[in-house]
């Protein structure tokens, strides 16, 4: 009853307008919700001024100030720096029960990895993360493309000679399409890609590559022809586009009645190649559910090109799409722009008042008499001008000048430069970090404003990074089963802290290095750590040192090690014997040098009593001379029976000791 009920719902629609119909009603949801707010941030954000922008109506300035610009810049540099900074940006991980697949998975890593430089992903996302900074939810669409590679290559001739030239091989690549918010429709009711009824990417494309797509027989062969443009789906309103050689394309992936699936598929004779080709896992829908999870291709709101069940094996839809900063129940979310957009407004009507005060401050002005200036003459003051007047100049002009501008609006544009800065998140060097100025206020600034990039970082990689990783490699998993085999992996990001989260962190380890001792276990971790964050052009052949310093030696160095130190400790016990040997020989000679000189001074008075009697016998006669050798000869053998007395003595005295 239900299916018969549809049917006489749907009776006499056609899929294609049952879609375009959608498609219009969601259209119709964003331009009143969401449209003008979108094309004022952009305009913010490129610095481009238009009337309806103007907070006064006598503004005469123009200028946009660059805050929000900064903003959207550097927090976006900031994301891009925490997921790409350090070259991996993606790792697998299989299943704890899966012993023997780490070969495989750093196979399957490293070839998607490749896929992925190969097929521009990185370009891609940061154009995704920029748009999310400035529209506040960053969309992509995730589609297939078959290109040709050409790799030089050399090849053996029959002549025995090598010949070169380029080889060309076909190459099944994935890749994302960054989509802007005026090219996106979806569900308003919905606040995710998998909870809506269906999104749709509408788009101008050129109108060749329609054809081409026919030729290969993507697309039905139909007539397809050129629409005008519509300033609905231009990226830039300020541009001007030519209407010639374009088409408008709807692609929507989502629900559709089955009657009009049905009716549409019946209306193709020749059977869909494409689908088939697309769904080798011949997955079946449930035909009790009155929708079919399809994609639709309409070209200029009437022509259907393409309709399919969902081909995909997992029956995944090919867009992912993360908001920089949740709103709770909406699926556009808030972005920078958003975020400073009161601050930017009031600094920039500041600043133009400013520039329309000084105008009339700094430019020459007149008060003339008309009635007697010359009839036609010209009242514009220039250098060197010569003004007719009828009667004296005194009289008839007269200089006016408006008083100065007021330098209070010096400190009021940095004020709100500094609210800018509050609003977003953003951190400009040439701005105080703290109103105080002292670390610890810098400290907590700074802790604020990287828990703030962390909380976007975390909801990007959830939401919109590994999505698309894993719909990546499903579809290559799908289509390229060579290469990569149907396994279950798990992906996660390999991300690091930004550029201002890792400069906070290196001054934390360095002050934590400071306190502790070089002979410490932690001091070689922190010195890793430290290194890891800077950006080094050696980076990693400097950790690879400390890593190989800090591993523990393998049994046989540890072996060969304590052979060392018994060697070591052997020879030192060695070198002890003969320094004691060396001390006893050393004592023993300064003994005997001490017997020595006590014996020579002990001799130095019987030297002396022979010089004596040598002198006198020059002088005295002989018989006096031979009386007083006579007493010295006695005198010198009793000394000398005393010297030898003390001698022995002295030697016995020593045996005892």
């Amino acid at each position: 009853m239900e299916n018969e009920t549809n049917d006489n719902i749907y009776s006499g629609q056609k899929l294609e307008q049952w879609v375009i119909d959608k498609c219009d009603g969601w259209r119709d949801n964003y331009n009143n919700n969401y449209r003008t707010s979108h094309d004022e941030y952009y305009r913010l954000w490129r610095g481009i001024w238009a009337k309806e922008d103007s907070m006064r109506d006598t503004e005469r300035s123009r200028i946009i100030t660059p805050a929000l610009q900064q903003a959207v810049e550097s927090s976006v540099a900031e994301v891009e720096e925490a997921t790409f900074g350090r070259g991996r940006w993606f790792d697998i991980r299989d299943d704890v029960q899966d012993q023997n697949g780490s070969a495989d998975i750093e196979f399957t890593r490293k070839q998607l990895d490749e896929d992925m430089q190969f097929g521009k992903a990185r370009s891609s996302i940061s154009e995704c993360l920029l748009n999310a900074a400035v529209f506040g939810t960053g969309i992509g669409e995730v589609y297939l493309e078959e290109t040709k590679e050409h790799i030089p290559h050399t090849q053996q001739t029959p002549e025995g000679m090598q010949a070169g030239g380029v080889l060309e091989r076909n190459r099944f690549l994935v890749k994302l399409r960054p989509i802007m918010p005026q090219n996106f429709l979806i569900d308003p009711l919905a606040t995710s890609i998998e909870e809506a009824l269906g999104c749709a990417v509408d788009m101008y494309v050129p109108k060749h590559q329609v054809e081409m797509d026919i030729e290969k027989g993507i697309y039905r062969d139909v007539e397809v022809g050129t629409v005008e443009s519509d300033s609905e789906l231009e990226p830039d309103q300020e541009m001007t586009y030519e209407t010639d050689d374009r088409v408008r394309l709807t692609k929507y992936y989502g629900l559709v009645p089955r009657t009009l699936f049905e009716d549409a598929e019946d209306e193709d004779l020749q059977e869909d190649e494409i689908a088939v080709a697309l769904n080798p896992y011949g997955s079946k829908e449930d035909t009790d559910s009155s929708y079919v999870e399809a994609i639709v291709i309409i070209a200029n709101e009437t022509t259907l090109l393409k309709v399919v069940a969902n081909p995909y094996m997992m029956e995944d839809r090919p867009i992912v799409a993360f908001k920089w900063d949740n709103v709770p129940s909406r699926f556009w979310g808030r972005g920078i722009c958003e975020k400073g957009y009161n601050s930017q407004k009031a600094l920039d009507t500041e600043l133009r008042a400013r520039i329309d005060a000084l105008a009339l401050t700094v430019h020459p002005m007149m008060a003339v008499d008309a009635s007697r200036m010359p009839r036609g003459s010209q009242l514009s003051i220039a250098p060197g001008k010569t003004l007719l007047t009828n009667g004296n100049p005194s009289e008839i002009l007269q200089p006016f000048k408006f008083g100065a501008v007021d330098n209070i609006t010096f400190s009021q544009g940095t004020q709100l430069q500094t609210m800018v800065q509050q609003a977003t998140g953003a951190v400009d060097n040439t701005s105080p970090m703290s109103p105080d100025g002292t670390a610890a206020g810098m400290s907590m600034s700074l802790g604020a404003i990287i828990k703030r990039h962390k909380r976007t970082l975390l909801n990007f990689q959830d939401t919109f990074l590994i999505p698309f990783v894993e719909k990546a490699m499903h579809r290559y998993m799908q289509f390229d089963p060579e290469l990569y085999k149907a396994q279950d992996h798990k992906f996660v990001a390999s991300s690091s802290l930004g550029i201002i989260a890792r400069e906070y962190e290196v001054t934390q380890l360095v002050q934590l290095l400071q306190t502790m001792p070089a002979e410490s276990p932690m001091y070689s971790i922190l010195v890793e750590s430290i290194v890891e964050s800077m950006n080094l052009s050696r980076r990693e052949e400097i950790i690879s040192t400390i890593k190989q310093a800090n591993q523990p030696p393998s049994p046989q160095e540890q072996q060969a090690a304590m052979q060392e130190q018994q060697l070591r400790k052997q020879f030192e016990l060695e070198m002890a014997k003969v320094n004691l040997e060396k001390m006893k020989l050393e004592a023993a000679e300064i003994q005997s040098r001490v017997m020595q000189n006590q014996v020579e001074t002990q001799l130095l008075p019987v030297a002396e009593e022979t010089d004596r009697i040598a002198a006198i016998a020059k002088t005295l006669p002989a018989d006096e001379f031979q009386q007083a050798l006579a007493m010295a000869e006695l005198s010198l053998k009793q000394q000398e029976l005393d010297t030898k007395e003390n001698i022995v003595k002295l030697q016995m005295g020593n045996k005892n000791g």
